[in-house]
């Protein structure tokens, strides 16, 4: 028998071992493609994580690795085929169903259904080796999994997955948008699961045909119903205010496309509209000249539409025109030159954007409206721009807009310098009204929808939906809340910082990245078009969205501060904190939370009590919140100090917790490799915790084509931290000591990061994690001096050792390819003297003459140079190739792969066989000397070759070691 004061008994976890990254970073991939149903389309969070690496990584932190059942898995070999077989479950659960295929589907929900069964053994088991602690009835109870807590839950899909695997979900977050998307997705559905909708359509049809309804299917069809009613109603309010548009005979006079629909009335799809300020030229200062980026309206071919200004009795107006646009539609009013934003249209005067801002800050911006789109038959019609439909636009009358105020500075915010001072300023005056008049309807609707509850036999006992009912008033709060998501949805779509998009023809939203910029000419869009800005749109977005959740078991979503929550208290615990100073959540939530405070205040009035987002406490290194960036990081590293420490004494002891990050922050590079202010405080915050690194997961989540990290301050990998308590015991290490392990362990590290194909742009923070582990797993590190050693310190120690191992790489390459590294390190493929090539050739064991007769170098007029791969031969063949080099080897494969793609390139790839491989670590090598040179271009390349690696040796069937290895492993502590 255990003592009853025994440490409790922890099992080594997959992900502490092996993960098949492949496998989750292509469905990872593939999900940021995916639009209609994905949960991530319910409402816009930022930076959300993908939910195949979220259900990958929490399944994989719950089920033991086979290493830690020796009397189940007695041999390394057992152990292997074990974890093969957990792989092929992780392989088939994360994929996301966009294949119509019903094998497919089933094997998806196979694969799922034997992930919560794995989770099940693995628990029981632990269970079983802890019967004697003192709690283990409630701590160690077999019958009752334990309950899963995210204490950054932002857009919730750590939590819903956690629901997704069998788990109770809590989720908590400072933000209330945050909460709300979180309620919306793991605490609402379960409570009216298979709940009969109770609107009097679908009841009538219900009795009908007996319809069982499934899952969230009733919620989904009463949101379809009262949104409608909700859309319709708002039409007849104020739908005079969007009126369509009469096609004349004199608008078809010089334009035969419009000949089919003179005579008829079109729905307006947009009103396309440039900002504009009093002209700087004193002759003309009573016009207000437009600043428009590009007349263009579309440049589909043959369907190609532009506006021309045309000038009139000292002033202009708009025509729209159809045919290829001239040069100087391209530009609009914009031009070049230092200091200089926009030319006066009738006198060609510079306006600068201090000019620009002085006159909005004076007398603010105006707008004319410079063209209608309209649908058509068979696509969009461009029409000049009624004098009617730009007067009606101004008879807009918005009530009790929201006044609260934007930030004075925020991160990504640059609308203030041009006079935009309150949230309603960068909506128009009939967005306002539009807006408004739904806010106002979600709150009827509410009440709809609690009367016809009552009328379909629920009880109401007025409890509300945060006290848990279950009855009338309760379910009135569920639809309401995603009523009013969708018209919070719908402001993204809805607002004067919209832009047309001329090549999709079409209003994009503003949240096309982490920010507020300025936008001069904006497109508004038609409320009751039935394109994407009509509330309709929005709502059937979310429903899709809401039908595809687990909407099972227990969910709950609350307000708490990450540094003081007790929440997280013997859960599971998985979790992507805040980015250091990246994106200004608090800030730009505030954007959704003015529209969602007055209909669901009524619903969670606690959550909804101040004008805006609480920001004091919220956990960025933002310093104009802090004085100065010193104190910003300060604040950064105390406040994610205490919530680590939570953490580690809060959660479960039998699973390690998961960290996600994925930013690089603030870098700057020095003589000894790569500083990073916003992993040194991260990590420096997770040690000061108590917390070792147990295991790291660079994990792509982006599309294999996206380009990140050049020029941007953004990873394409996260790289998930697993951690556990540091050891009580755990021993202090000299800097010796802690260098000798680094060049000892970091290769193998260095090699499996390589093998997974982890993007060169971050394998510098991706190969953080082998070193961090390290570091972390002593008490403390030693100086020489005897001072304790840093987080900075041990990173610029960890960076060193990694330009000694790829260094160390080079001795796999032939003496050409020796040669032409350092030559491209020297030159890139710039052209250098004979003489300084020569030289080189007698230290690398070569001959210019040899690397010439290779068939990669060019020796003319006493100058060399590389060939760029696009110049290489198109007809070169490895095989009889009789002086074949890893040089030739990678700069063909990018040849075939910027040409044809991967295909070509794997035919190659299958001719080299395992040479291949060889060429991919050479890619890696010349992506860090072209990013330390500022080649952009030349990294590029390298880049995409590593990040379309996997692809090409499966398009290969190589018996390859990327193909052979199907993840990562950490070797044996």
């Amino acid at each position: 028998m255990m003592p009853t004061d025994a440490p409790v008994v922890t099992k080594r976890k997959l992900i502490e071992v092996a993960l098949p990254l492949d496998a989750i970073n292509k469905a990872s991939a593939q999900e940021k493609s995916i639009r209609h149903g994905h949960p991530s389309t319910l409402h816009l969070w930022w930076a959300p994580r993908p939910l195949a690496a979220a259900r990958a990584v929490i399944f994989a932190q719950m089920v033991d690795d086979p290493s830690a059942n020796p009397d189940l898995f007695p041999t390394e070999a057992a152990q292997e085929k074990e974890r093969k077989r957990l792989f092929g479950i992780i392989e088939w659960m994360v994929q996301w169903k966009t294949d119509k295929n019903k094998e497919i589907h089933n094997r998806i929900d196979n694969a799922l259904e034997q992930a919560r069964e794995e989770i099940w053994q693995s628990w029981r088991r632990t269970c079983a080796e802890n019967a004697d602690q003192p709690r283990a009835a409630e701590l160690f109870n077999r019958d009752k999994l334990p309950a899963f807590h995210d204490p950054f839950a932002g857009g919730g899909a750590l939590p819903l997955e956690a629901q997704r695997l069998g788990l109770d979900a809590y989720a908590s977050d400072l933000n209330p948008v945050a909460v709300m998307i979180n309620k919306a997705k793991i605490e609402i559905p379960p409570k009216f699961a298979g709940k009969t909708p109770v609107n009097p359509e679908s009841r009538g049809e219900a009795r009908l045909t007996d319809k069982f309804w499934r899952g969230s299917e009733g919620l989904a069809e009463d949101l379809r119903y009262y949104g409608e009613w909700m859309r319709n109603e708002a039409e007849r309010r104020i739908g005079h205010l969007y009126p369509k548009v009469l096609v004349t005979e004199e608008m078809a006079a010089d334009r035969p496309d419009l000949d089919p629909y003179v005579g008829r009335e079109l729905t307006v799809i947009a009103w396309l509209w440039a900002r504009t300020v009093k002209s700087p030229n004193p002759a003309f200062a009573s016009v207000d000249v437009p600043l428009v980026s590009t007349f263009v309206l579309s440049n589909k071919k043959d369907r190609e539409f532009w506006v021309e200004p045309v000038f009139a009795e000292g002033g202009y107006h708009f025509e729209v025109r159809a045919g290829v646009p001239p040069e100087s539609a391209l530009k609009g009013t914009k031009v070049g030159g230092s200091g200089s934003s926009f030319r006066c249209l009738m006198s060609n005067a510079p306006m600068t954007f201090d000019y620009l801002r002085a006159e909005a800050k004076s007398t603010g911006l105006r707008a004319r409206l410079m063209a209608v789109v309209a649908e058509g038959d068979r696509g969009r019609i461009y029409l000049t721009p009624p004098e009617k439909h730009e007067r009606i636009a101004s008879t807009a009358m918005p009530i009790d807009p929201p006044e609260a105020a934007l930030p004075e500075k925020a991160l990504g915010f640059r609308v203030q310098e041009y006079g935009m001072t309150k949230w309603r300023d960068l909506f128009t005056e009939r967005q306002l009204v539009a807006l408004t008049t739904f806010q106002a309807l979600v709150s009827e609707a509410r009440d709809q929808v609690r009367r016809d509850a009552v009328a379909a036999g629920l009880q109401d006992d007025g409890v509300p939906l945060r006290d848990e009912g279950e009855n009338a008033a309760a379910y009135a709060d569920a639809v309401s809340v995603y009523l009013g998501l969708a018209l919070s949805r719908l402001s993204d779509m809805c607002n004067s910082l919209c832009r047309w998009q001329v090549s999709r023809t079409q209003v994009r939203n503003l949240f096309g990245r982490h920010a507020i910029p300025m936008l001069w000419d904006f497109a508004e869009n038609n409320v009751f078009g039935g394109a994407g800005g009509d509330y309709l749109v929005s709502l059937r977005s979310l429903s899709r969205a809401l039908l595809k959740l687990p909407s099972v078991g227990h969910g709950s979503a609350d307000q708490e501060d990450a540094q003081t929550q007790s929440s997280s208290s013997e859960r599971v615990i998985s979790t992507d904190p805040p980015y250091y100073d990246n994106i200004g959540y608090a800030d730009l939530s505030d954007f959704f939370y003015v529209w969602q405070r007055a209909p669901l205040g009524l619903v969670f009035p606690r959550l909804f009590e101040t004008l805006a987002a609480p920001k004091s406490s919220e956990l960025v290194a933002t310093p104009y919140r802090h004085q100065n960036k010193k104190r910003a990081e300060e604040f950064f590293l105390a406040g994610m100090t205490e919530v680590m420490g939570r953490l580690a004494s809060q959660s479960h002891e039998a699973f390690p917790v998961t960290i996600y990050y994925a930013f690089k922050q603030s870098e700057s590079r020095g003589d000894s490799g790569v500083a990073s202010t916003g992993w040194e405080t991260f990590l420096e915050a997770t040690k000061k915790a108590g917390f070792a690194v147990s295991g790291t997961w660079p994990m792509r989540t982006e599309l294999s084509n996206r380009m990140i990290g050049m020029g941007t301050n953004s990873l394409a990998s996260s790289v998930v931290l697993v951690c556990r308590p540091r050891l009580s015991y755990a021993p202090t290490a000299t800097r010796g000591e802690f260098l000798a392990r680094l060049r000892s362990e970091l290769p193998d590290a260095l090699a499996r990061l390589q093998r997974a194909s982890i993007a060169p742009v971050d394998l510098e923070q991706a190969q953080i994690g082998p070193g961090m582990r390290i570091f972390t797993g002593y008490r403390e590190v030693l100086n020489a001096d005897g001072s304790t050693m840093t987080v900075r310190d041990a990173l610029t120690l960890i960076n060193a050792t990694l330009d000694e191992v790829l260094a160390e790489q080079e001795g796999d390459f032939d003496a050409d390819s020796r040669w032409a590294l350092t030559w491209f390190e020297q030159h890139g493929f710039d052209e250098g003297e004979f003489g300084d090539a020569e030289q080189l050739s007698k230290a690398k064991n070569t001959s210019v003459g040899g690397v010439v007769e290779a068939g990669f170098v060019e020796a003319r007029r006493g100058k060399v140079r590389l060939y760029r791969p696009s110049e290489l031969a198109e007809d070169w063949d490895a095989a009889s190739d009789s002086r074949l080099t890893v040089w030739e080897m990678t700069h063909h494969l990018i040849r075939l792969l910027e040409s044809g793609g991967e295909e070509d390139a794997a035919e190659l790839a299958a001719g080299l066989g395992a040479q291949a491989e060889t060429a991919r670590d050479l890619a890696y090598r010349l992506y860090v000397v072209s990013d330390r040179k500022k080649r952009a271009e030349d990294a590029r390349q390298y880049n995409a070759l590593v990040q379309s690696w996997s692809e090409i040796m499966r398009l290969a069937q190589l018996p390859s070691e990327t193909a052979r290895q199907a993840g990562l492993e950490f070797a044996e502590e």
